[in-house]
């Protein structure tokens, strides 16, 4: 097989970094799953017992890799990663989105990308420029969520809002004229809810577009970072979803 590069975003692959994002890309997304890297400190533990039979029955390749999940974590404690392959999906027309407008940090979006999977949202929109999605990084933070979700990549929102027509739209700004709570008993399904980057949040244009919602917190503060805004906004909208009561 052809040898592994660094990480670029230019390559069509990616690496999930871990024992466990590895295991939920074998599990959830197995036709994408190019090759396993296993450290030989791995041990033969349940989960690395795990991954070795989901590799045979779906005919993946084992190779064992010290050097290289070094080089591509980063740190010396890194004992799996698999190799998988890049791609963006369709959204559900049905389903609710939620859109990370110019996310800029690895961290925070895999944050929420778990959290979304948490709360049942399955469908991602992601609005350039933005943090690499398939950054190992990104896969890491997002614990293997990503495995989980649909993910669609667009140059702009009028881009996403050409495609997605018929979603209500709930910005999320500091400035908006709905209180979280009155937004999530009166929402309209489907619906899209729109997070804006971590430091200039969404552009005031946004406050035109659909329902703009705040999160009420105490003047003690200027905002909350953004996978804890996102994290109780996805919530409060999921409701009776959350018990089992799908809408």
């Amino acid at each position: 097989m052809p040898s592994l590069e660094a990480y670029r975003r230019e390559l069509d692959y990616s690496y999930a970094p871990g024992l466990f994002p590895s295991v939920e890309a074998l599990e959830n997304a197995p036709d994408r799953v190019r090759r396993l890297l296993i450290s030989g400190k791995a041990g033969d533990n349940e989960t690395v017992q795990r991954l070795s039979g989901l590799c045979a029955a779906r005919h993946i390749r084992v190779e064992t890799a010290d050097k290289a999940l070094s080089r591509l974590s980063g740190k010396e404690n890194c004992y799996a990663a698999a190799v998988f392959e890049k791609r963006f999906d369709r959204l559900s027309d049905q389903g609710n989105h939620i859109m990370l407008h110019q996310t800029s940090d690895a961290g925070n979006m895999g944050t929420i990308l778990r959290t979304a999977l948490g709360f049942g949202y399955r469908d991602i929109a992601i609005v350039r420029p933005a943090v690499d999605v398939f950054h190992p990084h990104t896969v890491r933070a997002s614990m293997g969520a990503l495995f989980s979700l649909r993910v669609a990549e667009f140059e702009s929102f009028d881009e996403y809002r050409a495609a997605y027509p018929g979603h209500a739209l709930y910005p999320f700004m500091l400035t908006g004229s709905v209180g979280l709570n009155e937004a999530a008993a009166n929402k309209t399904s489907p619906f899209c809810l729109i997070f804006g980057n971590e430091g200039s949040g969404l552009p005031e244009a946004f406050a035109g577009y659909g329902r703009a919602v705040r999160i009420p917190h105490s003047d003690r503060i200027d905002s909350l970072n953004l996978s804890i805004a996102a994290a109780i906004g996805m919530y409060t909208f999921a409701g009776e979803r959350l018990y089992g009561t799908a809408e």
